[in-house]
């Protein structure tokens, strides 16, 4: 078994296509589960990041082993990949809103994906694999727990118009007594009625205690309040 491993540590036409095989597995995978959940970089995405920063190191080694450039460095090409993968990762995150971010989860993998095929195309089969199974596990089994974790805590913004400033200081010791609202701003109001002053505040919503709806309903009931939505 030690000579198996040693034989595919070294440069050679049998380990690099272990490399190149295994890279397809493990980024296919990852991007399987991607893919499931309708994110734009899905199998064939992370399949190519894993596939190309494997060869990026593959080719330092071919240089330095086959071509005979000793005083290369090995792993100069391969470290712009870290780097460079960020515009890739970037163009899977959109924000929706104050509250709304989506494709974090999948920029993350798109990234650590190409830090395992930079791994695979070092040999180092062992670093790989286990940061393989970590990042499997995390993508499939631990977004359920975070989402039970945090489904009751679900965040959102409420904004206020009111119709003069005497009353801001009002309307906010409501809010923050009422609701315990935090992150509360003095804004121009969106109605652009002269004398009109608006209030952004952000919820937290413990056990669904509370809902946009529910807080712009009861607010528009204070004689001061114009009018009250949610925030995006």
């Amino acid at each position: 078994m030690i000579k198996v491993i040693d034989y595919l540590s070294d440069f050679n036409h049998v380990s690099i296509a272990v490399r190149i095989v295994l890279a397809i597995i493990i980024g296919g995978l990852i991007g399987i589960e991607r893919g499931k959940l309708g994110r734009a970089a899905g199998m064939r995405t992370h399949i190519l990041v894993c596939l190309g920063a494997t060869l990026t190191v593959l080719i330092g080694l071919y240089a330095r082993e086959e071509l005979g450039f000793d005083n290369i460095d090995v792993m100069r090409i391969a470290a712009q990949v870290v780097s460079g993968i960020g515009f890739l990762g970037a163009g899977s995150i959109l924000v929706k809103g104050r509250f709304q971010i989506t494709g974090l989860t999948t920029a993350a993998c798109v990234w650590t994906t190409a830090t395992i095929g930079l791994a695979l195309g070092a040999g180092f089969y062992v670093g790989a694999l286990v940061v393989f199974v970590a990042t499997f596990l995390t993508v499939t089994l631990l977004h359920r727990i975070e989402y039970k974790l945090g489904k009751h805590q679900k965040r959102f913004g409420v904004y206020v118009e009111i119709n003069s400033d005497k009353n801001v200081r009002k309307a906010i010791d409501h809010i923050e007594a009422t609701y315990g609202a935090s992150g509360i701003q003095v804004t121009a109001p969106r109605s652009n009625v002269a004398g009109n002053v608006g209030i952004e505040l952000n919820m937290s919503n413990p056990k669904n205690q509370f809902s946009a709806a529910k807080i712009s309903a009861e607010l528009e009931k204070l004689d001061y309040v114009v009018f009250s939505i949610e925030s995006v």
